[in-house]
């Protein structure tokens, strides 16, 4: 038999709480006191802390580059390097295959909200994304890639180039993408290689290449700084209807290539626009608002990108220029329209 008699269980709890009182009674009393109501109170005035994770990827951008000895991934580089803002903006520079693998990665890639592209390469996406154009708007017009058509003596014309061989260097370039694709637009059928321009150059002065397409901003330190002789030249690409939609028309002069153009002469070209874009978020999206702090933290900053340490293009870049084929990403003309009004106003 159980010597000790059974407590019902209110007893018991009364036996304990005695117990406790005898023990401790101003430990019971301070554990008696509703501490949810503390908590609740503590939560008012103290609020959550972000995660180390989540405070890193809160405000970072995707930017897709270009292939890592190209000018787009440097610019990018810089780009990064200025608006950098802590936790508040992080931008980072990617290495990519070139600008139209920019375009997927900017399609569909996780982590890819911007990037830098060549504006005809939209022309590849219109049988397989017929809305390319409005899931794409550009934030800036950096800066204009020249077409260099440059030949041996005996070509004279562009069709002279028909059925020969001209390079457009190797695959990923902007003269490997754009240069067919404009060759085919002026009817141009020629035999296409694709290998390193220091090698073709090589190949033209045996007679061995007719000519090389080099797609780039002048001007072009093989022109500038290697000797050639008589005959050789940059031929004439005339700005047409045909090339409206993507390009703009350029020149070259005795400023860019003073051993190869006469002073006074302008051989004509076209430039491809390298603009640097961003998929077009909807409004109010956490994507769309890290968009528009890169835009207005780079905008904002422009400047120090056209200062000495930075590459020479920014210097020439005009922010409100535009980009053929493509809108403006909201964000960006809402800056600009702010900053015109504010000049406006001064005056």
């Amino acid at each position: 038999m159980n010597r000790f008699p059974r407590l019902r269980p209110p007893l018991l709890l009364a036996a304990f709480a005695s117990l406790l009182l005898l023990l401790h009674p101003s430990w019971v009393e301070a554990k008696t006191k509703k501490p949810w109501t503390q908590h609740v109170h503590l939560m008012r005035h103290q609020a959550p802390q972000p995660t180390p994770q989540v405070a890193m990827n809160a405000w970072t951008v995707g930017l897709a580059g270009g292939l890592i000895e190209g000018a787009p991934i440097r610019l990018a580089a810089e780009m990064s390097r200025v608006v950098d803002d802590g936790d508040n903006l992080h931008v980072l520079p990617i290495v990519t295959r070139g600008p139209t693998e920019n375009v997927n990665s900017l399609l569909y890639l996780r982590g890819i909200d911007a990037a830098i592209i060549n504006a005809d390469v939209l022309d590849e996406y219109k049988s397989q994304v017929p809305d390319i154009q409005r899931r794409l708007a550009y934030v800036l017009n950096l800066f204009p890639s020249e077409l260099h058509v440059f030949v041996r003596p005996e070509i004279q014309s562009l069709n002279d180039l028909t059925g020969k061989k001209v390079n457009f260097n190797t695959q990923g370039t902007a003269a490997a993408y754009s240069g067919p694709l404009i060759f085919s637009r002026l009817g141009l059928d020629v035999q296409q290689t694709f290998i390193p321009h220091q090698v073709a150059l090589e190949q033209m002065r045996k007679g061995e290449m007719a000519a090389v397409v080099f797609i780039t901003s002048k001007p072009v330190d093989a022109f500038v700084r290697r000797h050639w002789d008589p005959g050789f030249k940059f031929l004439a690409v005339p700005y047409e209807s045909r090339l409206e939609d993507y390009y703009l028309p350029a020149s070259l002069d005795a400023t860019d290539y003073p051993a190869l153009i006469k002073e006074g002469e302008r051989v004509a070209t076209i430039a491809v626009p390298t603009a640097l874009v961003a998929f077009n978020w909807p409004a109010n999206t956490n994507r769309f608002e890290r968009v528009a702090r890169f835009v207005d933290h780079l905008f904002s900053r422009i400047d120090e990108l056209q200062a000495p340490g930075f590459d020479p293009k920014w210097k020439s870049i005009n922010l409100a220029a535009t980009v053929p084929g493509l809108a403006r990403f909201p964000a960006a003309q809402a800056w600009l329209d702010v900053h015109a009004h504010a000049t406006q106003a001064s005056q």
